[in-house]
């Protein structure tokens, strides 16, 4: 049996198009605001911003998900550690952060934010209350915006999973995507990209779409 080797196939890139929404509507849509504000003339908004969001959620929730697709918004995004996008701060895992690294991000959010009307966006693990930071910058994190990302349920990764198979022109069916969501990992990323390996390995061997060829694509190469 030919293998398929997932390794190679790349996870899609996060885009707010191809982010799972579920219950986190409404931080989804603030992300989209914040992209088009920061799209104005010269990097300076003109509307109404926010000037400090904070999400926070398990692992796997979505928060990586929406700081890179806001990254990815405008192509003059520098790929260092913490994100600089024209006039926003992107910082992720800020429960990680160093002594020096939170008087760093206090100060970004007390010069950029509170003064010259840009944005500070930040995620963790926990509410700002329960982050194990200096008090004051706990207290600034949790200043405007608060968002609690909430995991996706199964139904809402199967839907996901049928409405990504729907796109590439094939059916999916409840008998294939139950066993994807017990078997595979369960973030969304890993999800499509074992989509797409199916769907790919679908044509290399001609066949449809089915249980026995998923499970058939997971066996290791017999050479």
């Amino acid at each position: 049996m030919k293998q398929l080797v997932l390794s190679l196939i790349p996870a899609p890139t996060p885009t707010f198009n191809n982010f799972v929404v579920g219950r986190n509507q409404e931080a989804l849509a603030t992300f989209k605001q914040l992209a088009l504000l920061s799209a104005s003339i010269g990097g300076r908004f003109q509307g109404i911003c926010p000037k400090v969001v904070y999400l926070w959620g398990v692992s796997g929730s979505g928060k990586s998900h929406l700081l890179s697709a806001l990254a990815g918004s405008k192509p003059s995004a520098t790929p260092a550690g913490d994100e600089v996008l024209s006039s926003i701060v992107i910082n992720d895992e800020v429960e990680r952060l160093d002594d020096a690294e939170q008087i760093e991000l206090f100060n970004a959010i007390n010069n950029r934010a509170l003064m010259l009307n840009s944005a500070v966006v930040v995620a963790g693990n926990v509410a700002p209350r329960d982050l194990p930071l200096r008090p004051e910058l706990t207290s600034r994190l949790g200043s405007d915006l608060v968002y609690q990302l909430h995991p996706l349920t199964d139904d809402d990764k199967a839907a996901a999973l049928n409405a990504h198979a729907a796109a590439r022109g094939f059916t999916l069916g409840d008998e294939v995507a139950n066993y994807l969501l017990r078997h595979s990992r369960r973030d969304m990323a890993s999800l499509m990209v074992m989509l797409d390996a199916l769907d790919q390995y679908s044509l290399e061997t001609s066949r449809e779409i089915t249980l026995p060829l998923l499970k058939q694509m997971s066996q290791p190469s017999l050479i």
